[in-house]
């Protein structure tokens, strides 16, 4: 059974980075046809898809957040982590870590999410 867990802090100021790791068991991010992938909910709102590493190590990001997000990847700890810079209160959110498989086409296992508030 493959599981993933976020962690970080729930709180960051302006301005400053975001990160967040997410440690995968149960199966290797470098598994072929896997895409692992950060999408957040802010409150009221719609889940928002931010980005992606792929098995391949390769990376994708949401256009509109790309010049702030990088996700990269330890594949000794088979973990992935998102950082995104320059926060404002605007990337408050509900931050999940899931797995995109492309055999199925569909995300088919979640972390749990973890809240992130951007406060001073």
């Amino acid at each position: 059974q493959v599981q993933l867990q976020e962690s970080g802090p729930g709180q960051v100021k302006p301005s400053q980075t975001l990160s967040l790791t997410c440690t995968v068991s149960g199966g290797s991010i470098t598994t072929y046809s896997y895409y692992w992938t950060w999408i957040r909910q802010p409150p009221g709102k719609g889940l928002e898809w931010i980005g992606y590493i792929a098995y391949s190590g390769n990376t994708y990001y949401r256009p509109a957040l790309k010049s702030r997000t990088s996700i990269s990847r330890d594949t000794s700890k088979n973990q992935f982590t998102l950082e995104l810079t320059s926060v404002t209160p605007e990337d408050t959110a509900v931050y999940y870590c899931a797995r995109w498989s492309s055999d199925y086409n569909s995300y088919n296992y979640w972390g749990q999410g973890t809240q992130v508030t951007v406060s001073s």
